[in-house]
């Protein structure tokens, strides 16, 4: 397939989808090293009679149309991971063979970010009961606080919003959310020849142990159980010396029927050790099968479901949909590709998603 030329036009193609992605994948953008793609879309959207705005390397435009009524935002992000190891070809060089179109980011999420870009372009002047917002987003995959955090300090007033990420085009209602806790187990040193000293290890495993058999009563409908991971243990400064202090860390996915704060507390009843939350930000997310968002996706035949995998949603103090083309399984891959005809189903959907949406 001969790559079509990229123009501007109010009746945007999968063949334009197909250009921009292909013109975006040649960029690099790892995580805070956006700015050439955030200088392509910011143009694109100048050339398309937008008033562009920009704060670093995020990027963001709003309709002429409808002002005054409560803003949708159309989000999708601009960074990619760095290049997973096995790659048979170039990731910075975009190809299409059998209708998969191969590129590092292609499938996260530079196929939700073209055509999320040209569905705004497309409803920007249409008479609809919101005004839409479309905002290229940094630092996604890093949850940096040059990316989403840095945005929504100058987007304001957003009603709620459509985030672009791989779901193959189903509605992702629910996500877990992200805590990392560093634990600290303290015991009393002494030689390891004597009878001497409170092993911090031993102390640890106890607790550990109590971890990994922890349930919390409340099960997410979408999300399931919360799950806790023990990921990382270290402990010893040398070989004959009992450890007075055993530090580990605890992985938590969470889900939408406990906030974070509430985890802690929960936490601090089972074990002992001092706990250090490194964040409580990625708070999981939650949008109900009554909201307006929901009821037009299923309109467009979606199921709802809940992901384990994070996105900027986590970041959004306002509902959240995340629904884009591809699936989240090819994420972060070698070869990583989107399908054609993904993309086209996108631009449908995303159409009908809008006109659906009251």
């Amino acid at each position: 397939m001969k790559t079509p030329e990229l123009v501007s036009s109010n009746t945007m193609t999968a063949e334009e989808c197909v250009a921009l992605l292909f013109r975006l994948i040649a960029i690099p953008a790892f995580s805070g090293e956006e700015k050439g793609r955030a200088d392509l879309i910011a143009d694109l959207l100048k050339e398309n009679g937008f008033n562009v705005q920009r704060a670093g390397n995020n990027v963001w435009a709003y309709a002429h149309a409808n002002v005054g009524r409560p803003v949708l935002l159309l989000n999708s992000h601009l960074d990619t991971v760095k290049p997973a190891t096995g790659y048979s070809r170039d990731p910075f060089l975009p190809a299409i063979e059998n209708g998969k179109l191969y590129g590092l980011g292609a499938n996260d999420a530079g196929a939700s970010l073209v055509t999320l870009l040209y569905t705004f372009i497309s409803h920007a002047e249409q008479a609809l009961p919101y005004q839409l917002c479309f905002l290229a987003s940094a630092e996604e995959e890093n949850s940096g606080s040059g990316g989403m955090v840095l945005a929504l300090a100058h987007v304001k007033n957003i009603y709620c919003a459509i985030v672009g990420e791989p779901t193959g085009m189903q509605p992702c209602v629910a996500q877990k959310g992200l805590m990392v806790l560093d634990i600290v187990t303290r015991g009393k040193s002494g030689h390891a020849a004597r009878d001497t000293g409170d092993n911090a290890i031993y102390k640890a495993i106890g607790e550990i142990r109590c971890i990994e058999q922890l349930v919390l009563p409340k099960v997410s409908e979408h999300l399931g159980k919360i799950r806790f991971s023990v990921t990382q243990v270290n402990a010893g400064k040398q070989h004959n010396v009992i450890p007075d202090e055993c530090r580990w860390v605890i992985d938590v996915r969470s889900t939408d029927q406990y906030t974070h704060e509430e985890i802690l507390n929960e936490l601090r009843k089972v074990i002992q050790s001092e706990i250090s939350p490194r964040s409580v930000r990625l708070q999981p997310s939650f949008i109900p099968n009554e909201h307006p968002l929901v009821k037009a996706a299923i309109k467009t035949g979606g199921i709802p479901f809940g992901s384990p995998t994070l996105s900027d949603t986590a970041l959004m103090p306002f509902p959240a949909l995340k629904i884009g083309p591809g699936k989240s399984e090819r994420s972060h891959t070698a070869d990583e590709y989107i399908l054609v005809d993904e993309i086209e189903k996108a631009l449908i959907i995303y159409s009908e998603l809008l006109k659906n949406l009251i």
